[in-house]
């Protein structure tokens, strides 16, 4: 009785590795665009010299530690700042090479030709 429960609960187990690995390969494959060119991400930022760095910082680290490869810019647009906050953030594109500064105007038309951006 107890090997019939020990060979029981075995053939689950690998029963449920065979369906999760399964599922991992059909979720790569359906989810997945190998087509894609890379993650875009966008932080839009207006007088923030106190909290600019820390930010952009941690998000990087945070979010994106390890899948850097992914990551094709971090565009952060500086939305007619009046204090330090556009120094900060084109300190911050020299430290990192994914970090594209941009004004408003540039994002939108960034933005508006998203389609046409290969």
């Amino acid at each position: 009785m107890g090997d019939y429960i020990l060979s029981g609960i075995l053939w689950v187990l690998a029963l449920y590795g065979l369906f999760e690995i399964v599922k991992t390969i059909i979720y790569t494959y359906t989810y997945t665009n190998l087509r894609a060119d890379g993650i875009y991400v966008i932080i839009a930022a207006k007088n923030q010299e106190k909290k600019i760095e820390g930010f952009v910082r941690s998000f990087l680290f945070r979010l994106l530690y390890g899948k850097e490869e992914h990551v094709k810019d971090v565009i952060v647009v500086d939305l007619n700042s009046t204090d330090e906050t556009k120094k900060i953030l084109e300190k911050l594109s020299c430290d990192y090479d994914n970090i594209k500064i941009s004004n408003w105007r540039e994002c939108k038309e960034l933005i508006d030709n998203v389609d046409e951006i290969k």
